[in-house]
């Protein structure tokens, strides 16, 4: 959703914000500056370490795809550094210079096919694997580790199902 908005303020922003082009581009630089990289801490500290320590083949051999995961979290870091700054600029000064537009335009694509690429390797592949191959206790920890990341409590019911 928030990419989405990255996007098409791109396609506008050669042109002063609008109210609304306003509010999407603040929300959308608040998400991935203080969201984002939350779920990348939640994978390399949380989640791929403990899938590192397992011996079994599947996994093994999805580490070369894990590896280029955390390559893509280095590389659409660099892109948001960017994006926030001219994003930052729009909305302070209301207009950019072309120069400063097409740099938008051309990190905001490139996040947009990192992510696109991203995204479907960790909901087929990654996100499946870790579900079949943790433990419940290790699935426990993630989401601790996770919560705590948020400043959010796990509740836990008589039952043991999380609330």
């Amino acid at each position: 959703m928030f990419l989405g908005s990255l996007q098409a303020v791109a396609e506008v922003i050669d042109q002063p914000p609008t109210e609304d082009v306003r509010r999407d581009l603040e929300s959308a630089l608040r998400y991935f500056s203080q969201a984002a990289p939350k779920h990348t801490a939640d994978e390399e500290e949380s989640l791929f370490p403990r899938l590192r320590q397992m011996r079994n083949p599947e996994v093994v051999a999805a580490f070369s795809r894990v590896e280029k995961l955390e390559e893509e979290h280095r590389f659409a870091a660099r892109l948001h550094e960017a994006v926030d700054h001219i994003g930052m600029q729009y909305l302070s000064n209301g207009i950019l210079a072309d120069g400063e537009i097409a740099d938008f335009r051309r990190s905001v694509a490139s996040l947009g096919a990192i992510y696109k690429q991203h995204i479907s390797v960790e909901d087929e592949l990654i996100f499946p694997m870790a579900s079949r191959m943790l433990s419940a206790s290790e699935k426990q920890e993630v989401a601790n580790e996770m919560a705590g990341r948020r400043t959010v409590r796990l509740i836990t019911d008589l039952s043991g199902s999380r609330t």
